[in-house]
């Protein structure tokens, strides 16, 4: 009796290890690309309610410092109570009473449309990776799935970083004409140092995210289009013949 390994069974073997390996490779994928679009909502989430796009420096006694987001400026303001300085938290809402720049003007929209389009793709990717994990058979459906949030998140990741660059530069090395209301307790004129904040970077890491889950999703269908070109059959490993 002797025992000899036929050379189709082993070109099989080949196969469905290479089918293995493409399906590791498709879960690694998703599982990123779904964690950073999670981590990348978030981000935007924090940079929409932000109150530091802007940090400037006055040079007065009682608000000192301003710090300025979207939609409300937030300072303290320094009252003497009793013989003691206490600082008080004061915000003001900036609305029609307020000179609003450009940047900050179109900046809205631009920071809060990727919110909008990165909850759809919370939506369809978490759709996508249950489907894909109750081995569902609609590969279309979820291909679909994977298709609308790369649109979304490379259209996110451009608003990001528009609004982002657009305000720092702008800030730092333009000209903004954004102003305060005649009954703000600080005047622009009085303006003598912008500090950096946060923002700029944790825009920046933002729309990387977003970028990057993009990319990985990407990837996903890659794989899946050569995953499914390559049909592993069920067939042993090895086969034995009577010689």
């Amino acid at each position: 009796m002797k025992s000899v390994f036929h050379a189709p069974s082993i070109q099989m073997y080949g196969i469905f290890r290479l089918y293995r390996l493409s399906e590791m490779k498709q879960w690694i994928c998703k599982l990123i690309g779904l964690f950073f679009s999670y981590l990348s909502w978030a981000f935007g989430v924090s940079l929409v309610n932000s109150r530091s796009w802007r940090v400037w420096e006055f040079d007065s006694q009682t608000v000192p410092f301003v710090f300025i987001g979207f939609w409300e400026a937030f300072y303290y303001k320094r009252v003497n109570i009793s013989g003691s300085v206490t600082e008080v938290p004061m915000s003001s809402t900036i609305n029609a009473s307020w000179v609003i720049s450009t940047e900050i003007e179109y900046g809205r929209d631009l920071i809060v449309l990727p919110i909008f389009m990165k909850t759809t793709v919370l939506i369809f990717s978490t759709v996508a990776v249950l489907v894909s994990w109750i081995k569902a058979p609609y590969p279309e459906f979820i291909q679909m799935c994977y298709k609308i949030s790369v649109f979304f998140l490379f259209t996110s990741c451009g608003c990001t970083f528009t609004v982002v660059i657009w305000n720092f530069i702008v800030d730092f090395y333009g000209q903004s004409t954004l102003d305060f209301p005649l009954t703000f307790p600080v005047d622009k004129e009085i303006l003598i140092r912008k500090h950096f904040s946060y923002v700029f970077p944790a825009g920046i890491s933002t729309a990387t995210l977003s970028l990057v889950s993009a990319t990985m999703f990407l990837c996903e269908l890659c794989l899946a289009e050569r995953r499914n070109r390559v049909k592993p059959l069920p067939v042993d490993d090895h086969s034995k013949e009577k010689v």
